[in-house]
C-alpha cells in the first residue's frame, strides 16, 4: 500500500469552531498531513485569539467570523474561502453547542437553539460546499458526532437528538453524493479531557475522585478520558485518500465505552 494515500498535502480543509478544543486539535493534525487550515468562529474575538494558537502551533492557518446557522453567511463564507484560499477539499462540521437541562425544565427555545447549531448548521455548511466538490471530482465531509448519536442520558435530549439526527444526515449525504467521490463519515467522541470538562475531573478534598470522573472510569475499557488529540488520526485518516470506500461510516473514538456493558457489582 502507498502510505502517501495518507497526505493531505495539496488540499484545503474547513474545520467550523475550529478555535479552541476538539476542533483546534482536529484541525492541528490535519496541517501535520500537509492540509490547509480554513477555520470559522461567531466571534471576531475568538477568531484572533484561534489565529494566535495556530501561529503558536507553527500552522498558517485562515480564520473567519461566521455564524454557521445562517445559511446567507456560510454561503458568503465559502464564497471568500474559494476566491482567497481555494476550493474547499474536506469539511469537518465541528462547531456544537450543548445545554444540559432536564427535559421538562428546557424551553422549546433552547432546544431548538441546540438542534439548530448542532444538526441545521451541518446540513448548511455541507449544502455550501458540496457543489464545489461535485465539480473538482471528490470531497471529504466528516461530521462530529457524539456517543449520544446511540446513547441516550439524563439532560441531554437536546443534544442527543440533534447528534442521533446528524448521524443520520451523515448517512444520507454519503447516499446522496457517493456517486460523485464524496465521502461522508461521522467521528464519535467519547468523554473527551477539555478545558470544559476539567471540574468533572478535579480530585475531591479528601483526594477521591469527583463522582462523575469514578462514573466515566469506570465506564471506559481503556480507563482514562481521550485527549483531544486522539482525534486527530481518525479525522486524517476520514479525510485522506485512504478512506476512499469509507462512506457512511460512523467511527467512534470513545476508548471502548460503546462496546462495554460495565463491571460486575
Amino acid at each position: 500500500m502507498d502510505m502517501k494515500a495518507f497526505s493531505l498535502e495539496g488540499k484545503i480543509a474547513l474545520v467550523t469552531g475550529a478555535s479552541y478544543g476538539i476542533g483546534f486539535a482536529i484541525a492541528k493534525g490535519m496541517a501535520a498531513a500537509g492540509a490547509t487550515i480554513v477555520f470559522n468562529d461567531i466571534k471576531q474575538e475568538l477568531v484572533d485569539k484561534g489565529l494566535a494558537a495556530y501561529k503558536e502551533a507553527g500552522i498558517d492557518a485562515h480564520g473567519y467570523v461566521c455564524d454557521v446557522t445562517d445559511e446567507d453567511a456560510v454561503n458568503a463564507l465559502v464564497k471568500k474561502v474559494e476566491e482567497e484560499v481555494g476550493v474547499i477539499d474536506i469539511l469537518v462540521n465541528n462547531a456544537g453547542i450543548i445545554k444540559r437541562i432536564p427535559m421538562l425544565e428546557m424551553s422549546a427555545k433552547d432546544f431548538r437553539q441546540v438542534i439548530d447549531v448542532d444538526l441545521n448548521a451541518p446540513f448548511i455548511v455541507a449544502k455550501a460546499v458540496i457543489p464545489s466538490m461535485i465539480k473538482k471530482g471528490h470531497g471529504k465531509i466528516i461530521n462530529i458526532c457524539s456517543m449520544m448519536s446511540e446513547l441516550g442520558r439524563e439532560t441531554v435530549s437536546a443534544y442527543a437528538a440533534a447528534k442521533g439526527g446528524l448521524k443520520m444526515l451523515t448517512r444520507n449525504i454519503a447516499s446522496e453524493y457517493g456517486e460523485h467521490n464524496i465521502q461522508c463519515n461521522g467521528i464519535g467522541p467519547g468523554y473527551i479531557a477539555t478545558p470544559q470538562t476539567a471540574p468533572l475531573r478535579e480530585r475531591q478534598p479528601d483526594g477521591s475522585r469527583h463522582p462523575f470522573d469514578q462514573f466515566i472510569i469506570a465506564k471506559t475499557p481503556a480507563a482514562r478520558w481521550g485527549e483531544a488529540e486522539d482525534l486527530a488520526g481518525p479525522a486524517v485518516f476520514l479525510a485522506s485518500d485512504a478512506s476512499n470506500f469509507v462512506n457512511g461510516h460512523i467511527l467512534y473514538v470513545d476508548g471502548g465505552i460503546l462496546a462495554y456493558i460495565g463491571k460486575q457489582p
